[in-house]
């Protein structure tokens, strides 16, 4: 008995001894070490549009989209995802907290301030607004579209997470490429409940920008039994400007004669 103690004690003091020892210099190891925190299948698709780390670096976000009465120029702080939409007859803005919208003249506005202050970047931003925090992913049934399956990645938000967080996305992408190819997604700010009726974008003509790729064109397909059928509309994106450096936030706060929308 005493002898098997000994030797115990033995490998013990051996052990710890090597331990001590042994101390790995890592930076001199080649090692794999995987840091992504998003599913494989998404993670392909991020890569192959530039990647989330240089979509991160980027501070703000410019654009326009032509419009027979003038062009709609976007602004967005992509840290805080404020927004600047200047229009021919109107300027629409968030600032952090507040939707507001001043009028250029006397030309009411049409639209929804509240459903459309953030609606293009978002569709434009594709596919790196889909790394956003709480966002649940999932596998979705392949798109069959003139013939080519497209894989599907749902997309879908914890509770509380921005205005309509029963909102659903489902981005289908090019298995050769991993290319973004679909979005199809429901909208449920309206009604205030989940829908299962998708819409379909299809995306497709890229442009690099800053080495990330980003869309030029976005075109709408109409829809039956929850596919999409035939091209309705596209929505073209101009004068695109990534920048590193913080924008000036006080373009986006209220400006005078503006109104804050409830």
């Amino acid at each position: 008995m005493k002898n098997i103690l000994l030797l115990v004690i033995a490998i013990s003091l051996t052990s710890c001894k090597n331990n001590k020892k042994e101390s790995i210099d890592y930076s001199k190891e080649n090692l794999e070490i995987t840091t992504s925190i998003y599913p494989e299948n998404i993670s392909k698709v991020f890569e192959a549009h530039g990647g989330v780390e240089n979509w991160n670096k980027m501070q703000s976000l410019t654009f326009t989209i032509p419009n027979p009465n003038g062009g709609e120029v976007t602004t967005t702080d992509l840290k805080y995802r404020k927004s600047l939409i200047d229009m021919p007859n109107h300027i629409l803005g968030f600032n952090g907290k507040d939707i507001w919208l001043k009028d250029k003249d006397t030309t009411q506005y049409k639209g929804n301030p509240k459903f459309y202050y953030n609606l293009m970047f978002y569709f434009y931003a594709m596919p790196f607004v889909l790394a956003d925090d709480g966002i649940i992913y999932e596998e979705a049934e392949p798109l069959v579209f003139e013939d080519k399956s497209y894989p599907g990645i749902k997309i879908a938000y914890e509770s509380g997470i921005g205005e309509s967080p029963d909102d659903e996305y489902i981005l289908y992408y090019d298995p050769d490429t991993y290319q973004m190819s679909w979005l199809a997604y429901t909208v449920t700010y309206f009604s205030k409940e989940k829908s299962k009726d998708f819409r379909f974008i299809q995306y497709g003509n890229w442009q690099e920008v800053d080495g990330l790729l980003l869309p030029e064109t976005i075109s709408w397909y109409n829809v039956e039994n929850n596919l999409p059928t035939t091209l309705r509309n596209n929505v073209q994106f101009t004068n695109i400007k990534l920048s590193k450096e913080k924008p000036d936030a006080t373009r986006f706060e209220v400006p005078e004669n503006a109104r804050i929308i409830k």
